[in-house]
């Protein structure tokens, strides 16, 4: 009869372990998921200056477009190191919208439009916001699964036991989601 219980034990033990262990990877592709969109945060944050000081050399009359994307850029990076994806959500939100509103006025600037520079920032914040995009579908894919997980019995138990958590997805406010005003943009 003891060693019915010692393998009933063993067997009970092992399955711990493999919950835990599923959950301690679940939890890691989170935070990784999150370092790879940090780390594209980081490299627009340090591109959006030399497109904002670029476009001020053309766009004297259109300094309050080029401040409101600095502010946001600052909110970004604020909410970016604080982790606070409710904060980024919204100042993503404001930051898009800024660029937006930047680069339509770049079209009544044909030198701007035209330099090589500009040209360059331009393509690298396009491409740096679509690796966004795409990064943050697979970190809100990854975050859906830890939260299921930590919420689905029997993992539920060693979770608590663990202390595992759940996470914040990373959205973007409803303006956002909206399609884009063209005629708007350009005062039309």
């Amino acid at each position: 009869m003891s060693v019915v219980i010692w393998i009933a034990v063993a067997i009970a033990g092992v399955f711990v372990v493999s919950l835990y262990n599923s959950l301690v990877n679940v939890k890691n592709a989170v935070s990784k998921a999150w370092a790879n969109i940090d780390v594209l945060l980081k490299q627009r944050h340090d591109e959006l200056p030399k497109l904002v000081d670029t476009c001020k050399q053309y766009m004297l009359h259109e300094q309050s477009t080029l401040e409101k994307v600095i502010q946001a850029r600052a909110r970004v990076a604020d909410a970016r190191v604080a982790q606070n994806m409710g904060a980024l959500g919204a100042a993503e939100g404001a930051l898009r919208s800024g660029l937006g509103n930047l680069l339509a006025l770049v079209e009544s600037y044909p030198e701007l439009k035209a330099n090589e520079q500009f040209l360059h920032l331009q393509s690298r914040i396009t491409g740096l916001e679509n690796a966004i995009a795409d990064r943050r579908e697979f970190y809100n894919e990854s975050v859906n699964i830890n939260n299921v997980r930590v919420e689905e019995f029997p993992e539920l138990l060693i979770a608590r036991w663990f202390n595992f958590k759940r996470f914040e997805l990373l959205q973007f406010a409803a303006e956002e989601l909206k399609d884009v005003d063209i005629g708007q943009r350009f005062g039309a």
